[in-house]
Formats: structure tokens, sequence, C-alpha cells
């Protein structure tokens, strides 16, 4: 009964809401900042500022991956010492590994948030340009709506707008 209750409250909120709001629209934010030509150059920009970090990350993969399979191998025939100078050998370059890696992704995300920080006030002027230009009375996250017609979709307009 309750969930009824809700359920027809919900319903009765939405198709109130519509009435007063002539003009609705929703906006995936994050698509259209993701689509735009800046974001592509900044991926691509990436990709090259870390390609030598990416090169090393993958030889100390390889290298860790190589002495864990030589420990392996080599467990019932090598002493004591070799097994556990292997053992040490391993956890060097694992930890290496692990470190670099974190650093690496660390690195990524600063990036990242920066271009993020840098792109937000052209998002938000371009936003604000469609909202104020065609007067939309509501607009609703896309990721928020379970359907929507491509019509009332702002996503490709604001990233036509970022693009300019």
């Amino acid at each position: 009964m309750k969930f009824a209750v809700q359920l027809f409250t919900a319903v009765l909120l939405a198709f109130s809401s519509h009435a007063m709001a002539e003009k609705v629209a929703v906006l995936g934010v994050e698509e259209a900042l993701l689509n735009s030509n800046a974001a592509k150059s900044f991926r691509e920009e990436l990709k090259k500022e870390f390609a030598d970090d990416e090169k090393q990350l993958v030889a100390l993969e390889k290298q860790a991956r190589e002495l864990r399979e030589k420990l392996q191998k080599n467990a019932g025939l090598a002493s004591e010492d070799d097994i556990k100078q292997m053992r040490m050998q391993f956890q060097k370059a694992f930890t290496e590994y692990q470190r670099r890696g974190q650093e690496l992704q660390q690195k990524r995300g600063e990036r990242e948030q920066a271009f993020i920080a840098e792109m937000r006030p052209r998002l938000d002027k371009a936003i604000r340009e469609l909202i104020e230009g065609e007067q939309f009375d509501v607009v609703i996250s896309k990721q928020a709506t379970v359907f929507s017609a491509n019509r009332v979709d702002l996503t490709p307009r604001v990233i036509e707008l970022l693009n300019k």
C-alpha cells in the first residue's frame, strides 16, 4: 500500500510539473564534455604525455611476472636461500610496479581534474546560452531519465557550442 501511495505521488508530481513547465529538455553534461573536440585533443595529449611512463610500467609488470614464474618453476628445485632471494626480488619488482602504477594513475587524475576545471566555465556558458536563448523551463539530467526523445536532448547542441 505504501508503495502504491508513493507511486501515485510520483506520477502526480510528474504530471503537475509537466503542466507548469512548457519547455522541458534533458542534458548529459558529462557526455557533452567528453565528446567535445577539446576532450578528444586532451586525450591524445595525455596519451603522448604518459607514453613513456606506460612503457616503463609494462616493463615492470613483465619483470614481476617473469620473476614470479621463475619462483614457481624453481620452488622445489632451488635451495631455501635461493627461494628466499627470488621471493625478495619478486616482491621488490611487484612493489615498484604497484607504486609506479598508482603514481601514474594519480598524475592522470590530476591532469583530468585540471582539464575539467579549465573547461567548466566554457561548458557552463554554453549550457546557459542554450537554456536562456530557447527559454527552457526545466532541464533534467540525462542520467536521471528512463527515456527521452532525441528532440528534447540538448547534449549534441551543447557539444556544438563547445566545439565553436
